[in-house]
């Protein structure tokens, strides 16, 4: 079993005893030990980690112990980390930053040192820095979000392509009430909203249309930070969500219940014809509903612009690791220019959506004009969330507010978002960050 420091009393703390020099020293390093990866991923997507992974043994001689993880995957890590015997790298979104780096999960990275450093771009390496303006994984995927629109439904109802809010519910209310499959039955709805609290994914949907209408949940100055989610624009972007969801009901039946997984099949199944989602879903929906049947566009702009999320995926070298050398020599690789293609070739689903390596190219890998809007995209218009020294509560309890909101259409959304607010100035005050 792995060694490192125990857990404080305070919870699962432990000391940073993982990624680096300092790691080595402190726990006993052990070249026969499994050589654990865990990733966050579906079926598909573990597909294409199990090739790169393998390709890393052919290269290095190094085994993986691949282990390809997506249901209770913070559950299963907290877990480990009860047993003290933690996966010896973990790649996964850069939400889990915070968490990771709070628990001690994760040491500190020295940039550096890693062979390959200077060619990751400055914005990747961004998402693996943490507030304190250390860097705690190695980047090794971003993106933005995108809206998938059902091209077929919208030209056969002679709509165009929408630029605005307003043009985007006109859209979702035709595609609900209008017949746009044409088969004469009331079975269709504008949008797709995966609205599950689950890891505060709401959240994670509506920040995209919270930042378009000039509302956030954090504001930050200097390394300091104060609440945003009762401001005036907050309160009224949230009120222009609540109609989709209550006036104009265009939203799927279920939603607020919905994770991920759940909701693309109401995309690609013909029952929702607006998605606000990620761009690795192209490959999945292009062959079970047709590259022909759906577009990709420019997020409709809000009344301060078309403000995107833009995060991405870290190489985790987690803490008490007995193989210290192999975790740098696998990050390493990955970030290499023939791994990151590799990646994003992955069907039907890349793991690399965006390269961080400056040295691919994205419009010759992909050659789809797709991915160079979502490159664009993500270069023009998307933003991460605050970098507080962990968002995830923040996140969380956003989510079940908007949740609750969105649920009970009457209540009062200036009143729940104050109440909300307060509980966020907490939480600021008790990570230290409050302005």
């Amino acid at each position: 079993m792995k060694k490192f420091a125990a857990l404080t009393a305070a919870g699962l703390v432990l000391a940073a005893c993982g990624s680096g020099p300092s790691g080595a020293a402190q726990v006993q390093q052990d070249p026969s030990a499994p050589f654990e990866v865990w990733t966050r991923s579906t079926e598909a997507t573990a597909e294409v980690y199990t090739e790169l992974f393998a390709d890393f043994e052919r290269k290095t001689g190094v085994k993986v112990d691949y282990k390809p993880v997506f249901n209770d995957f913070d559950k299963q890590i907290q877990q480990r980390a009860a047993t003290k015997d933690l996966p010896d790298v973990v790649i996964t979104d850069t939400g889990s930053l915070g968490v990771f780096t709070q628990q001690g999960l994760v040491g500190e990275l020295d940039r550096g040192s890693v062979a390959g450093n200077a060619d990751i771009v400055d914005r990747a390496w961004n998402n693996a820095k943490a507030a304190d303006g250390k860097y705690y994984a190695v980047p090794f995927s971003t993106q933005a979000m995108v809206t998938l629109i059902r091209k077929d439904w919208r030209e056969r109802l002679g709509k165009p392509v929408p630029r605005t809010w307003a043009e985007l519910a006109d859209l979702a209310s035709a595609f609900t009430t209008d017949d746009p499959d044409g088969n004469g039955q009331a079975d269709t709805y504008g949008m797709l909203v995966p609205g599950t609290t689950d890891r505060g994914y709401l959240a994670w949907w509506a920040s995209n249309y919270l930042w378009q209408g000039g509302g956030d949940i954090l504001e930050q100055d200097g390394d300091k930070f104060s609440v945003a989610v009762d401001s005036d624009r907050t309160v009224e972007s949230v009120q222009w969500l609540r109609g989709l969801f209550c006036d104009s009901k265009v939203v799927v039946p279920g939603a607020l219940t919905l994770g991920t997984n759940d909701a693309h099949p109401f995309f690609e199944s013909g029952k929702a014809g607006v998605y606000l989602t990620g761009p690795y879903m192209f490959g999945r929906f292009d062959k079970s509903l047709g590259k022909d049947k759906y577009e990709v566009v420019a997020a409709p702009r809000g009344p301060a612009g078309a403000t995107v999320l833009g995060e991405g995926e870290n190489i985790y070298l987690m803490a008490g690791s007995p193989r210290v050398a192999d975790q740098t020599k696998l990050a390493e690789f990955l970030i290499g220019a023939d791994a990151q293609q590799a990646g994003m070739k992955g069907d039907p689903q890349p793991v690399v959506r965006l390269p961080v390596n400056k040295n691919v190219d994205v419009e010759k890998v992909y050659d789809d004009p797709r991915w160079t809007a979502v490159a664009d995209a993500y270069q023009d218009d998307a933003r991460p969330f605050p970098n507080v020294p962990n968002f995830q509560p923040f996140r969380q309890q956003t989510s079940e507010t908007l949740n609750s909101i969105f649920a009970t259409c009457g209540t009062d959304v200036k009143g729940e978002l104050g109440e909300l607010a307060e509980s966020l100035e907490q939480e600021l005050r008790s990570q230290g960050v409050a302005r």
